[in-house]
């Protein structure tokens, strides 16, 4: 990549602030959400495969979910330190380019597995004496596999795309990590192209599983509407609210990013609202998954006692 007469082999990644004390309070809170992360992560599929309760489509899709928290965490988090009590903020090329592949194909992956689980919990409410036969965990396996494989296929397209650019303007990327908006902002040339792909790209990978996500639940209010009983009806809700929390707040932060008009960008505003769904929303999953669920509960409680 050629900016002037030189090979751009690196880039600056400016973070969130230079201020060395300021520096120093974030690598304790990031350092304490990285220990949350991977802790409550790891600890959510340990109860899922030890517990053969929790051997169901709903568990097996909360568990994959962990593993996409855990592996996105150490994508982003263990840089985010090294910048923050280093005066080293450089990444290279090839670090940049395997960070941003990454990332994307998480991200994207996730936005399937979040659109598989609406589906699972449309099947549990809709049909809960044939649930077992609707969804087999052949099926299972199937739609993590798809979430999988149309995440990474998809990131390797924008990736191609993104890095073939070349990056004349300068190499100060105006974040904490490679991200597409900031790289963009770098390129020199047209990228009238690349905003189409770009907004393809969203519109498939984002767009259309939240389409799927509300006619799964379109279909689950419906069917909550035909139970007689209040209690019934909560019951069947409480099903679906841990679903639907996490539904809100990682479309919501990746929607508010990347779907706004190009004159609104804010750099500043971005940094603290992609963390949300980088760094804090990998923490908060298992949380939301397991306070409120009864089962998980249970299968804590038991291994407590077993140990």
């Amino acid at each position: 990549m050629q900016r002037g007469n030189h090979t751009v082999t690196e880039f600056i990644l400016l973070g969130f602030t230079r201020d060395p004390m300021m520096q120093l309070v974030l690598f304790v809170v990031f350092l304490i959400m990285y220990v949350l992360t991977v802790a409550g992560n790891t600890s959510l599929i340990g109860l899922i495969c030890n517990d053969s309760r929790l051997h169901t489509p709903m568990y097996f899709f909360i568990g994959n979910l962990s593993f996409l928290d855990l592996w996105l965490s150490c994508v982003y988090i263990p840089k985010i330190l090294v910048i923050c009590v280093s005066e080293d903020n450089s990444i290279s090329f090839a670090g940049c380019l395997a960070q941003f592949f990454f990332s994307a194909g998480l991200d994207y992956t996730e936005c399937y597995l979040l659109a598989a689980m609406a589906y699972d919990r449309y099947v549990a409410i809709s049909k809960p004496l044939l649930y077992s036969q609707v969804m087999p965990m052949k099926l299972c396996v199937f739609l993590a596999a798809a979430s999988y494989l149309g995440g990474f296929i998809n990131s390797s397209v924008l990736t191609k795309k993104t890095f073939s650019f070349d990056f004349c303007n300068d190499n100060i990327i105006d974040d904490f990590f490679c991200d597409l908006l900031p790289l963009v902002k770098l390129a020199c040339g047209r990228t009238d192209g690349y905003q189409a792909l770009m907004y393809f790209l969203l519109s498939s990978n984002v767009i259309t599983p939240i389409a799927l996500i509300l006619a799964s639940y379109l279909f689950i209010i419906a069917t909550i509407l035909r139970i007689r009983s209040t209690q019934g009806r909560l019951k069947a809700f409480s099903t679906c609210s841990s679903h639907l929390v996490s539904v809100t707040l990682y479309y919501g932060s990746i929607l508010y990013i990347y779907s706004r008009p190009k004159t609104s960008y804010s750099f500043d505003t971005d940094k603290i609202v992609s963390t949300f769904y980088t760094v804090v929303f990998p923490m908060l999953n298992p949380l939301i998954y397991s306070l409120r669920n009864k089962d998980v509960k249970e299968a804590l409680n038991k291994l407590l006692k077993r140990s």
